[in-house]
């Protein structure tokens, strides 16, 4: 009975009474109801930025130091976790390993919920061990109702490791912050469904995920001015947003930043630094190298 009290104490689980009347509702007035809840969630994110600001500063220290941000989560925490680290190689040319998601019941959970799993700590602390977890990574785990067992046990290795540890939930003094070096607890309030925090929580933590891990490669160099220019150029997509991207900061011809680009093996950071400093390849690459990857730096160490 005490679970179910401290379930039903929880401002996830608590019910929304601008919605009581949603099952009579036509389709046009649910949808108010669903777009009026969901206006409120980027005011909570605001109100959680100095706490957002703390993990980033986690994150950057972990990859100056050579490790890695890892986040863990059950059910829908875990996929928004795996979504946001499967985005940041063909966004950023970051490795596979240096941002990882790791969600209840491995992989397969993504498509088809394996929600038992995570009421086991054991689980958590196990995915954890097996990519080798060290003191110099960043782990937040994600859990909108803020005590999962499974983000608990992740939680509670990472700290016996010495890794950094931040907890992401959407309740007020989480269970799982109890175990973190730092809490983000983005109170959105009651779901439109009672319960359901695959909406409105599940944005809210989409949305801090995204602010972390774009902050984090804004701050490592993977972006100049406001352009993405460690894109990898895997597909004919991603080789035109190249080739405008070396367009819009030298003001060639079409022709002259595909040329560039092919010249530079598809780096882009690298085409644009031959093209501002009148270099080749070999001597861009050695700039942005000496550079730490940093496009203005490599193009003021030239001109300097």
């Amino acid at each position: 009975m005490s679970e179910q009290l401290n379930l039903h104490s929880l401002t996830t689980e608590s019910r929304n009474s601008q919605t009581m009347e949603i099952h009579k509702a036509n389709t046009l007035d649910i949808l108010k109801m669903i777009n009026n809840e969901d206006i409120k969630v980027a005011a909570a994110v605001q109100h959680v930025l100095p706490n957002i600001e703390a993990a980033v500063e986690y994150a950057y220290e972990s990859f100056q130091n050579g490790g890695r941000l890892i986040y863990a989560g059950a059910g829908t925490s875990g996929r928004l976790g795996v979504m946001d680290a499967v985005e940041c190689p063909p966004t950023y040319s970051v490795s596979p390993d240096q941002v990882i998601g790791l969600m209840a019941g491995g992989p397969n959970a993504f498509l088809q919920a394996a929600e038992g799993i995570e009421d086991h700590e054991e689980a958590g602390a196990g995915d954890l061990r097996s990519i080798h977890l060290t003191s110099a990574d960043t782990v937040i785990a994600i859990a909108a109702s803020g005590r999962t067992p499974y983000a608990a046990g992740a939680l509670k290795y990472a700290r016996k490791i010495g890794a950094n540890t931040i907890s992401l939930t959407c309740n007020r003094h989480s269970t799982i912050s109890k175990h973190a070096d730092h809490s983000i607890e983005v109170v959105v309030g009651p779901e439109v469904i009672t319960g359901s925090t695959r909406m409105k929580a599940a944005t809210a933590h989409k949305m801090i995920l995204n602010m972390i891990s774009t902050a984090v490669m804004v701050k490592i160099g993977k972006v100049y001015e406001n352009l993405m220019v460690d894109v990898n150029v895997s597909n004919k997509k991603l080789k035109e947003r190249a080739i405008s991207i070396i367009q819009s900061l030298t003001d060639v011809s079409y022709e002259k930043a595909q040329y560039t680009l092919e010249q530079a093996n598809l780096h882009v950071k690298t085409a644009i630094v031959m093209l501002k400093t009148s270099t080749d390849q070999d001597k861009a690459k050695t700039l942005l190298d000496e550079a730490n990857g940093f496009i203005d730096k490599a193009i003021e160490n030239y001109h300097s």
